[in-house]
């Protein structure tokens, strides 16, 4: 099973997934004998590296996402930090 065919996200399938519904057009007695197999394998195939590739950007986003994160958070402890310590050698004077 395959998920849906005709979204934004498969647009560079467009043509392997029309040629399946023609396939699966010329009947269920053609489809039933294995006909449109090949084709079908093909869909798959290409709606996988479709979804790594969306895999991957989302991957990279959130790897950016995180990084510019953890330098804020060093940046917030290293001020507090700061802050901290003026206060400490504040209250020794």
């Amino acid at each position: 099973m395959h998920s849906h065919l005709h979204t934004p996200y498969n647009a560079n399938c467009e043509a392997i997934m029309t040629a399946l519904d023609e396939c699966h057009a010329r009947g269920f007695i053609y489809k039933a004998l294995g006909n449109c197999n090949d084709v079908k394998r093909d869909v798959n195939k290409c709606l996988a590296a479709e979804r790594f590739e969306r895999a991957k950007r989302n991957r990279n986003a959130a790897r950016e996402t995180r990084k510019r994160i953890e330098k804020i958070w060093a940046e917030d402890k290293a001020f507090a930090k700061g802050f901290s310590g003026a206060a400490g050698s504040e209250e020794k004077k």
